[in-house]
């Protein structure tokens, strides 16, 4: 068994300041915008990120006054870390009340043709009031303070699987982030005993952020694509991490319905109604500490059992 490393979690003003510069949109020309890559990142894109910073460029072209309600997107490819992304917005719809706006997310080839990596649907509204009802209860859970800081419990499973992670995995799992998150269930990584598809997590992020609504909608949004898709695997006790399944989002939705600070701890409940024909549904609620709901959220995802290598 190797040793398991410290991460450095001494900054976490500078972790919540690189996620802010993440998810800042550069504008490059009209309806334009470039989104720079995750510093560090290895592999594949995290899906959470292209969400956001396709929300925070589509709201880029919205006049002032009028918020994103919801989002609907489509993940096409998974893109590629290291590579910046390219946001083009198609301005669909301006009325008094509503905007809509599309976006495509493509990146560069080495033969400079681009290529599409999600499609991307926004929706705003000028706020107003309105009929008000709230029929979803938040969870009778343990609050964050009773549970756990997230990098305890990531070290000890770290430990505990020992050599059954390799290097890469386990720097993945104990490397300092933005946003600490606090399970109070045995996610599909955790265990292998099958079990019903529920899971509710606490998250916010590690330091402040700035008084801005539109940033803490983006931040909610790149949070949304942690823990939801892995939902659906929670009754074949399977797991990504340890290889047994393929998978990958292939949409995701979002509906806001109140304003809520990411800096201060959300309760995400989650569930899975149904998986079959290669795809897992998942659910999301999105509750602030007074109970109230913030957000929905609904994904699809690609979920196959990984096969066996046959022997040469």
């Amino acid at each position: 068994m190797t040793d398991t490393p410290s991460p450095d979690t001494s900054a976490p003003e500078k972790l919540v300041a690189g996620l802010v510069r993440l998810l800042t949109v550069e504008k490059r020309a009209a309806d334009v915008w470039l989104g720079h890559p995750q510093k560090g990142g290895v592999g594949r894109v995290f899906g959470g990120q292209v969400l956001a910073q396709g929300l925070m460029a589509a709201q880029g072209s919205i006049p002032q006054g009028k918020v994103a309600h919801s989002l609907h997107a489509y993940f096409l490819r998974g893109g590629r870390e290291g590579s910046p992304i390219e946001y083009r917005i198609a301005r669909d719809f301006d009325g008094r009340s509503f905007a809509n706006r599309r976006v495509v997310a493509a990146q560069e080839n080495e033969d400079g043709s681009c290529t599409p990596i999600l499609n991307l649907t926004a929706s705003f509204q000028t706020p107003e009031d309105g009929l008000e009802h709230d029929d979803a209860p938040m969870p009778g859970v343990a609050g964050p303070d009773a549970l756990k800081p997230d990098i305890e419990t990531r070290r000890e499973l770290a430990e505990a699987m020992g050599d059954k992670l390799d290097e890469a995995q386990r720097a993945v799992m104990l490397r300092p982030r933005p946003i600490e998150m606090r399970t109070l269930d045995q996610l599909h990584w955790m265990s292998r005993e099958p079990r019903e598809p529920r899971a509710h997590t606490w998250f916010r992020t590690v330091a402040p952020l700035p008084d801005d609504p539109l940033l803490h909608r983006a931040v909610i949004t790149y949070a949304s694509d942690y823990t939801l898709l892995g939902t659906s695997a929670l009754p074949h006790g399977l797991s990504w991490m340890r290889g047994e399944l393929v998978g990958a989002s292939l949409d995701h939705a979002i509906w806001f319905h109140r304003e809520a600070r990411a800096d201060e701890w959300l309760l995400y409940a989650t569930d899975a109604p149904w998986s079959g024909g290669g795809r897992g549904f998942n659910r999301g609620r999105i509750f602030d500490r007074q109970g109230q709901l913030v957000a929905s959220v609904a994904q699809e995802g690609m979920m196959r059992k990984r096969r066996a290598k046959k022997d040469a």
